[in-house]
């Protein structure tokens, strides 16, 4: 059983709190302090960017986090390092990389040394469905669940391709635009109807997850779990409490949680 699988089995139908932080940043010593401060919080799975320097997906604050990594020279293998260490230190928590279609063809061996590693999964955000099969092949020879995106506009014979191509769960965005805090989404039920209809993996929202009540409101929406990003970059890199942050988010995911 794949540690994604354990994770939404061990959860029990309790929503799923995945946390991305971008690696690297600001250096490589307080980055692996920030992965141990996600799991301290309660996150139930990591999420994370390797720093490149054309982020189409990501906004202001992802982008930042990234500019500042590579300036204080992190590289892929470091990033690479970085995972492999929280491995040994957490066996069980689910890691998914985030990334772009460049970092992974730059790298030849980047699936298998991923997955070395101790990578689960991976989601390669400028690829699109159509393009995939290559990339998703690769995935699966070298052990990693791939992870590919949906939106509310995206057309049901997308979504067939992409419930068939996704293993670990299914991204959905809940909004148009890039990564940020900015205009917390709309988490459309018909969305994760149409992914369940087309038999894919879990459901889980990102893009503009930020507090407490946006987690709520995607699991509400039917989704097994939610993401946050740049809420948590924003506040490490202003020296905020990470683990109490994430602990209030993964309050909201349980039904006794007490927001209203």
């Amino acid at each position: 059983m794949s540690r994604y699988a354990a994770m939404f089995e061990r959860l029990g139908g309790e929503g799923a709190l995945g946390a991305f932080v971008m690696l690297g940043d600001p250096d490589l010593v307080s980055s692996a302090r920030l992965l141990d401060a996600l799991v301290a919080g309660g996150a139930d799975m990591v999420e994370v960017g390797i720093p490149f320097s054309d982020p189409v997906a990501d906004g202001p604050i992802i982008q930042a986090a990234g500019a500042r990594a590579l300036a204080a020279g992190v590289r892929v293998g470091d990033c690479l390092d970085l995972i492999a260490d929280f491995r040994g230190r957490h066996p069980d928590v689910p890691v998914g990389i985030l990334t772009y279609a460049n970092i992974v063809v730059a790298r030849e061996g980047f699936m298998t040394d991923a997955s070395a590693a101790g990578t689960d999964s991976l989601l390669i955000a400028d690829v699109p469905s159509i393009e995939a099969k290559p990339f998703v092949n690769r995935m699966q020879s070298a052990g990693i669940e791939p992870v590919l995106i949906a939106a509310p506009n995206t057309p049901d014979g997308t979504l067939t391709t992409i419930a068939g191509l996704s293993k670990a769960y299914t991204y959905c965005v809940s909004r148009a635009g890039i990564t940020g805090t900015h205009a917390g989404g709309t988490f459309d039920r018909s969305l994760i109807d149409r992914l369940t209809k087309a038999n894919a993996p879990p459901p889980v929202f990102g893009f503009g997850i930020s507090a407490p009540d946006h987690v709520q409101a995607a699991l509400a929406a039917g989704a097994w779990g939610a993401i946050c990003g740049s809420a948590i970059v924003d506040l490490a890199s202003r020296g905020g409490d990470v683990s109490a942050f994430v602990r209030s988010l993964k309050d909201a995911t349980r039904n006794d949680s007490g927001l209203s």
